[in-house]
Parts: C-alpha cells; sequence; structure tokens
C-alpha cells in the first residue's frame, strides 16, 4: 500500500520500478496531473445490506395467507395504508418539495432551508 501525503488526503506519488527508460517519470507526472485521492475509509464506504444477504428472489414466500397485492392502492388486501412510509409524494407537491429539500439539508445542512421545510410542513 501507498501512504497518504502528510496535511492532504492524496496518496503520496510513486512510480513501478522495473520499467523502460522514462515511463516512471511519464507515470510520476500523470500522478502530479490528476492527483490519486486516498483509500476509502470506513465511514466512507455505502451502508446497507452487503451482498449475496438478501433473500433470493426465487425463494418461496414468507407470508403465504397474504394477497400479492397487500399495500398496492388496487385488488385484494390492505392498501396503501399499511406501508411503513409513503410510497412517493405527487411531483410539484408541497410534500415533494419538502423531501428533496430535506435532501439537499442532509448534505448541505443551513437553518434557511429548515426553516423552508417547516413552512412547507406546516401549509
Amino acid at each position: 500500500m501507498s501512504d497518504i501525503q502528510a496535511g492532504t488526503n492524496r496518496v503520496a506519488i510513486q512510480a513501478a520500478t522495473g520499467q523502460t527508460y522514462g515511463k516512471a517519470t511519464e507515470q510520476m507526472n500523470a500522478q502530479r496531473a490528476v492527483p490519486m485521492g486516498a483509500p476509502p475509509t470506513e465511514t466512507q464506504r455505502p451502508s446497507g445490506p452487503m451482498p449475496g444477504s438478501l433473500t433470493p428472489l426465487t425463494a418461496p414466500t414468507e407470508r403465504p395467507q397474504e394477497p400479492i397485492t397487500t399495500g398496492a392502492p388496487f385488488g385484494a388486501g390492505a392498501g396503501s395504508e399499511v406501508m411503513s412510509q409513503p410510497i412517493m409524494p405527487q411531483p410539484g407537491s408541497n410534500a415533494d418539495l419538502a423531501e428533496r429539500l430535506r435532501a439537499i439539508a442532509s448534505l448541505y445542512p443551513n437553518p434557511n432551508i429548515l426553516n423552508l421545510i417547516a413552512q412547507l410542513e406546516a401549509r
């Protein structure tokens, strides 16, 4: 593994050994032009289930007495009110705008955005 440069989030410039004449310099110049970032840390890795840990689509049902249309706004079984979370707000609605602003606020916390969300939810 390569070392991280002190005070930066970049991998130190280095070249492979045993290259033909001039290739190592060419490789190092390319790294200066476009520095390599540091390898991902544990907090940068995506969260969620590990690959292969979900129930396969071909597995037998875990709810044999429940109609396949449960959770849908049509057919047998309970409707969308049994879903733990609304499917999607109507595009362009206040709920849709508030949801989009929540996503922005999670990336760029800002009291003005939070005030807008509160105003939209009060309507």
